[in-house]
């Protein structure tokens, strides 16, 4: 049975203004289709003077590829960006998926591209799931730029971090706006964004680099602390690998130790640019000693 289609239909149709001011027309295949789906993604290609794109969706995320022709899509196509788009998101994530390729499309093709690329703050590059196979990791970015497809609200403050920084500082978009917006959604409980939230977690910390583990197990989902409650509500919903170090995590950090340890966290020195990164919170938790055993990646 094929795949559904249906928020990705959505997108396309929505999209169709934006690629058709751009010159992109869809390209139907041989049996004139101009969208091809199998049983487990769909694909709809588009071509014009400036070149080719694909948007392909699958494993419930949508990406977009760019390359000179048709024909250098299946061999030299550069993935321009990807974004989460669950078959049970709602109308508020579709329009947020559109809006973030619309705004892609206009910054690669529009006459003010150039002037643009020189003016505005770009977003560093976030990692792929298919960079990911490829033996990359998830960083921090990548965990902040996916969470805002969850919770759309948070996309401003994530700007304004990068905005103020001139990089992105993990920890103070956190602390300050993540992780209460994290806190909130598990005590509202709605079974679709538990769903979404926890399948955004458990990707990004099952290939996370280090300092992204520690961010959803310490920084982020540490600050359950220790409500059994809460906790419960979550391990339906957390994968197999990341479920044991948060929950060790929230054991530890309700005692003395502990505290301290989440008070230094939250408290962390002023803002230094370029300075190297410390080792993640939850490494070194592990390597203290903390009564847990190093996260399976």
């Amino acid at each position: 049975m094929a795949m559904q289609t249906e928020r990705f239909t959505q997108v396309l149709s929505s999209l169709s203004d934006a690629l058709a001011t751009y010159g992109f027309q869809p390209q139907a295949d041989e049996d004139g289709k101009t969208m091809t789906v199998t049983d487990n993604a769909a694909d709809a290609v588009y071509a014009g003077e400036k070149g080719a794109l694909r948007l392909h969706y699958a494993d419930e995320r949508l990406e977009l590829y760019a390359a000179d022709d048709v024909e250098s899509l299946e061999t030299g196509a550069k993935r321009v960006l990807g974004s989460l788009l669950p078959e049970n998101a709602d109308e508020r994530d579709v329009k947020y998926v559109v809006n973030e390729m619309s705004e892609t499309l206009e910054m690669r093709f529009s006459q003010k591209a150039a002037v643009k690329k020189k003016t505005v703050q770009k977003a560093p590059q976030t990692v792929s799931k298919a960079a990911v196979k490829a033996g990359s990791f998830y960083d921090p970015n990548t965990l902040a730029s996916k969470l805002c497809l969850v919770f759309p609200e948070l996309r401003d403050a994530y700007k304004a971090n990068l905005a103020q920084y001139e990089e992105f500082l993990p920890e103070e978009f956190f602390v300050n706006y993540g992780t209460p917006r994290v806190i909130e959604a598990i005590k509202e409980n709605k079974p679709a964004t538990m769903k979404k939230l926890f399948q955004t977690l458990n990707e990004i910390y099952e290939d996370g680099t280090n300092d992204t583990q520690s961010l959803i197990a310490v920084t982020i989902l540490g600050a359950l602390n220790n409500d059994q409650i809460l906790l419960a509500r979550c391990v339906d919903y957390m994968s197999e690998t990341m479920a044991p170090p948060v929950i060790e995590v929230n054991k530890f950090l309700v005692t003395s130790k502990g505290k301290k340890a989440q008070a230094k966290m939250e408290n962390p020195p002023p803002y230094k640019p370029k300075k190297k990164k410390k080792q993640g919170f939850l490494s070194q938790l592990m390597a203290g000693g903390g009564g847990m055993a190093p996260p399976a990646i």
